[in-house]
C-alpha cells in the first residue's frame, strides 16, 4: 500500500502505482500504461516514451495522496515507499537516472547524466541543462504527434446506401490527401468499417461497396505530414465505450502531451496520431456526463461533454463523429482555422438530408444546398430520423487558416463567405500591380498548374500580355507537395510536368505559382523551361515567402524546409535559378480575405508572418518539433 515499484531493464522502465492493489504495466508502441483502483476512486497514471539527443525517457504522472518521503533499496526491483501531500506527483525515469519533482521539496534525486526533467503540479515541464559547472532551465513545449491536413465528410440520408454517396463525396475532397482512404457506416443496429493506405477508388472496390451498407455514414482521405505510414493511422477512429463513437478529424492539436497525461484516464492508444487522443479525451468528457446526469437528454448530454472537450483543447480541428443510436455529431474548434460546411437537400418524399464536409465541392455529386459554415466553437447533431440542433459551446472568434485559399482547398469552394476562385483572382490582379513597378520584359504569362491559373489569367489581363499554357500535367502524378518524403516529391517532378517549346522557344516568360515553400518543384520547372528554348524565365508568387512552420496541420513543419528561410528575395531568385522573383504581400493577401469577408477580423497568416491565433506557440515548441521530426528531412533547395 501507498508505494511505487520499478522494474528495471536494460531499455525501459516498466512502473506502477498501488494504493490496494498494483496493476502490471502494459506496453504499446511508444507509450506505456498503467493504472490501479481503491475502494474509494479511481486512480491512474500514463507514461510515454520521448526522444531527445538520441536518449529514450518515459515520462510518467502518478496521481495520489499523502506527504512525500522516498526510502531506496537495491537490487534490480527497487522500492519507494511514497505518500506526498500533493494531489499530482510527476516523475521521469532514465535507464541510469531519476529525478522527482514536488512543492513539497522532500525528494530523492539520483543523476549522474547532464539532463534531468522535473515536474511541478501546474503540469509545467522544465529541462536543466549543466554546462561547465552552470545550470540553464528552459520550459519545453509539448510534443506534436502525427498530424495531416485532410478531407471529412459525413452523410446523414433516409436510403440504405449512404457508402456511394460517402464515395462521390471522397472523391471531390481527394485533393486533401491521398495517402489513405476510410469508411464507416451505420445501419441503426452495427457500425461497418473499411480503411486502408491507397487512394479512394483503390481502398473501395465493389464487394466492400456492397458491405458498407447503412444510412449513415463518414468519410476520411488524409497524408501524413510525419509518423508512420501504416494504415492503422488511417481514420476513423472508433472507441466502444461509451455508446460507441466513431470519430474523423482535419487538423492538429498542439497540448497533445498535456491530453495524454492528464485527461485520458488510462485509456488505450493503439497509434501516435493526435486525432485518437482527441476522441478518448471527448469519450471521456461523455462518459463523465452520462455518469451524472443518467436521465438527461442524450444530445445534451453531447453537447455539455463536448464543451468541456473544446476547453481542454489547443490548436485546429474540424471534426465530425458519428456515435451510436444518436447520429452525426460535428463541431469545430473556436478559432475555425481548418474549414467545416454544412449542406441540406430534401429526398423525393420530402424528408430533410444532411451533409457536412471539408469543401462544398462535394456537395455538388451528391446533390446538396450549402446552408453556411459550421461555426468556431459550434457543435451540431444531426439525429438519425433527420433532424440538426445545435449550440454554440465556447466563445470564439473565426481566424481561418488563409493557406486554404492559396492551396489546399479547390477553386469551386466557398469557406468562410469567401469564393476561393474570387480569392485568387484577387491576388492575380494585386501581384499584377508589384509586377508593373518592376518594369521587366514579358512576352507571355504561364501559369504552373493547377492552382496558379487564376492568377495568372488576373496577371496576364492587367499587363495586357497573352495568356498560354506552357507546362503539360500528368494526371496520374500526385502533388508532390503532399507527398511524404523529398526524395519521392523530387523524382516526381519530371513525371508530374512537361514544358511545351512552341510556347516557350525564344520568349521572356513569366511563370506563375500558387506558391513556393520548399522550391524543389520550382528549381526543376525553372531549368525544364530553359530547356525548352526560354531566353529569360520570370517568378511571380501568389503568396508570400513560406518563413514558418505551419503546427495546424499543413505538411512544413521546420523552418529548414523553406526555400526562403533566411534568405531575401534575391537570394531566393539566385537559388532558383530564376532572372526575377516576386513575391505577393503580406498585406496583400489579407487585405484580399478582409474585403470578400469583413466579418473575419483576423486570418491565420502563420506560415507567413509567425504570428500564430492560438497564442500557445512559442520557439520551444517549434524546437521541440524540429527535434522531433529530425534533422535529415530537408525539403527546400540547399543552400550553396
Amino acid at each position: 500500500p501507498g508505494q511505487i515499484i520499478i522494474l528495471m531493464s536494460a531499455r525501459f522502465w516498466y512502473c506502477c502505482s498501488s494504493s490496494r492493489v498494483v496493476v502490471v504495466a502494459e506496453k504499446s508502441g511508444d507509450r506505456l500504461y498503467a493504472g490501479h483502483s481503491s475502494s474509494r476512486k479511481h486512480h491512474h497514471f500514463v507514461a510515454r516514451r520521448r526522444r531527445r539527443r538520441r536518449r529514450l525517457w518515459w515520462c510518467v504522472r502518478i496521481i495520489f495522496d499523502g506527504s512525500s518521503s522516498f526510502e531506496e533499496e537495491e537490487g534490480e526491483m527497487t522500492t519507494f515507499s511514497c505518500t506526498t501531500a500533493k494531489p499530482n506527483l510527476l516523475l521521469s525515469f532514465k535507464t541510469s537516472s531519476l529525478a522527482h519533482g514536488s512543492a513539497a521539496g522532500n525528494a530523492l534525486r539520483k543523476n549522474s547524466n547532464n539532463y534531468n526533467y522535473n515536474y511541478n503540479n501546474t503540469n509545467q515541464r522544465t529541462q536543466t541543462k549543466r554546462t561547465n559547472g552552470k545550470t540553464r532551465r528552459r520550459h519545453s513545449a509539448p510534443r506534436r504527434d502525427v498530424t495531416r491536413a485532410c478531407g471529412i465528410i459525413g452523410v446523414m440520408t433516409h436510403g440504405n446506401r449512404v457508402s456511394t454517396e460517402l464515395y462521390e463525396g471522397l472523391l471531390m475532397l481527394q485533393h486533401r490527401g491521398q495517402d489513405s482512404a476510410g469508411m464507416v457506416t451505420y445501419d441503426g443496429s452495427r457500425f461497418k468499417e473499411k480503411k486502408d493506405n491507397g487512394l479512394v477508388k483503390d481502398v473501395f472496390d465493389k464487394r466492400t461497396m456492397k458491405y458498407l451498407d447503412g444510412n449513415i455514414g463518414l468519410g476520411h482521405v488524409r497524408y501524413p505530414t510525419q509518423g508512420g505510414l501504416s494504415a492503422t493511422e488511417a481514420q476513423p477512429f472508433f472507441v466502444n465505450s461509451p455508446l460507441g463513437i466513431y470519430l474523423i478529424h482535419n487538423g492538429n492539436l498542439t497540448n497533445t502531451d498535456e491530453l495524454r497525461l492528464r485527461h485520458l484516464n488510462a485509456r488505450h492508444m493503439r497509434t501516435n496520431s493526435d486525432s485518437e487522443v482527441l476522441l478518448n479525451v471527448f469519450a471521456e468528457d461523455l462518459q463523465r456526463e452520462i455518469n451524472l446526469h443518467p436521465l438527461r437528454d442524450p444530445n445534451v448530454q453531447i453537447f455539455d461533454a463536448v464543451t468541456q472537450t473544446m476547453q481542454k483543447l489547443r490548436g485546429s480541428y474540424s471534426v465530425i463523429s458519428l456515435v451510436n443510436d444518436v447520429g452525426v455529431f460535428a463541431f469545430r474548434d473556436p478559432n475555425g482555422i481548418r474549414p467545416l460546411v454544412l449542406g441540406q437537400r430534401v429526398n423525393a418524399d420530402g424528408k430533410d438530408e444532411w451533409c457536412v464536409a471539408s469543401e462544398d465541392a462535394a456537395f455538388g455529386p451528391l446533390g446538396f444546398k450549402f446552408v453556411r459554415d459550421v461555426n468556431p466553437g459550434e457543435a451540431i447533431i444531426i439525429t438519425n430520423d433527420g433532424k440538426m440542433v445545435s449550440r454554440q459551446c465556447v466563445s470564439a472568434s473565426a481566424c481561418p487558416c488563409i493557406f486554404e485559399y492559396i492551396y489546399l482547398a479547390r477553386p469551386d469552394s466557398t469557406m468562410n463567405g469567401i469564393s476561393v476562385y474570387e480569392f485568387q483572382l484577387d491576388l492575380g490582379r494585386r501581384l499584377a500591380h508589384h509586377i508593373t513597378e518592376r518594369g521587366w520584359d514579358i512576352d507571355v504569362v504561364v501559369p504552373v498548374p493547377d492552382g496558379s491559373r487564376p492568377s495568372a489569367i488576373e496577371i496576364a489581363s492587367a499587363l495586357n500580355l497573352p495568356y498560354r499554357e506552357g507546362l503539360v500535367k500528368n494526371r496520374y502524378v500526385g502533388r508532390t507537395f503532399i507527398m511524404p518524403d523529398q526524395r519521392t516529391r523530387e523524382l516526381s517532378v519530371r513525371r508530374k510536368l512537361n514544358a511545351m517549346r512552341s510556347v516557350f522557344n525564344g520568349q521572356k516568360v513569366l511563370l506563375v505559382d500558387d506558391s513556393i515553400v520548399r522550391g524543389t518543384t520550382m528549381n526543376q520547372i525553372v531549368n525544364m523551361v530553359r530547356d525548352a528554348g526560354a531566353s529569360k524565365v520570370y517568378l511571380a508568387s501568389s503568396a508570400p515567402p513560406v518563413r514558418h512552420p505551419n503546427v495546424y496541420g499543413v505538411d512544413m513543419p521546420s523552418r529548414e524546409e523553406f526555400v526562403a528561410h533566411q534568405r531575401t528575395e534575391d537570394e531566393v531568385c539566385e537559388v532558383l535559378a530564376a532572372d526575377g522573383l516576386i513575391y505577393q504581400t503580406v498585406d496583400d493577401l489579407l487585405q484580399a480575405g478582409k474585403t470578400m469577408n469583413p466579418n473575419i477580423g483576423r486570418f491565420d497568416a502563420s506560415c507567413f508572418d509567425g504570428d500564430y491565433v492560438t497564442g500557445d506557440i512559442d520557439e520551444e515548441y517549434l524546437e521541440d518539433l524540429l527535434a522531433d521530426r529530425g534533422l535529415g528531412k530537408v525539403g527546400a533547395v540547399k543552400s550553396r
